[in-house]
């Protein structure tokens, strides 16, 4: 077993014999910088995945002769109307444009800035910026940054797959959750994973 998985399954027995269904924890990660990143969270608020993707898709279009992804400098230079033509609301438009205008002061850092900043100080930076919660800041931390003790306790995933992990009537409350979790310490990203995973595992179940 990885480290992350022999501690978890090391602090609670429920955990353990999870971890001996699934296997070691598998955290997709990207390779974008904090920039691409956050752009592609804001894509992906409040949208199908399919949805998200295929708006993504049509703003990475917009600059194809120029290398793909827009710059920020790109970013603030393309008219409101083309941004939306894209699929892009209002309130995303005006959140896209913070981001990037938050990348250029360098609130939004780089990778190589990002390794230099705690978890709780790019929570901070990052959430100061229009449009992005403690939520999509967690996801970038764990699946671009990779970093290994976040615990979303916002995520309607992870509060549900505790409840199925540890047979509870009612998801715990994200203030309880985040006690709770404290004993996955230091890899409450891996824990995190393994929740989803009992989510996935229930409704497979549910089908059958």
């Amino acid at each position: 077993m990885s480290k992350a998985s022999t501690h978890l399954a090391s602090v609670c027995p429920r955990m353990k014999a999870l971890i001996r269904r699934i296997g070691p924890p598998r955290l997709e990660m990207d390779t974008h910088s904090p920039y691409e990143a956050l752009v592609r969270a804001v894509a992906h608020q409040q949208l199908h995945g399919t949805a998200a993707r295929t708006i993504t898709a049509r703003l990475v279009a917009l600059y194809q002769d120029t290398g793909g992804f827009p710059t920020p400098h790109q970013m603030l230079a393309t008219e409101d109307t083309v941004l939306r033509g894209c699929g892009f609301s209002a309130s995303k438009v005006a959140a896209l444009r913070d981001i990037a205008a938050k990348a250029l002061d360098g609130v939004v850092p780089s990778r190589a800035a990002a390794r230099r900043l705690g978890d709780d100080a790019l929570i901070e930076r990052l959430t100061s910026i229009r449009g992005v919660g403690r939520w999509t800041v967690e996801m970038l931390l764990m699946h671009t940054l990779g970093r290994p003790d976040i615990f979303p306790v916002d995520d309607f995933g992870v509060r549900e797959g505790y409840r199925i992990l540890h047979g509870l009537d009612a998801q715990p409350k994200p203030k309880a959750l985040a006690v709770l979790g404290a004993v996955y310490a230091p890899y409450r990203s891996a824990a995190a994973w393994y929740c989803w995973r009992a989510v996935d595992e229930a409704k497979a179940a549910k089908a059958q």
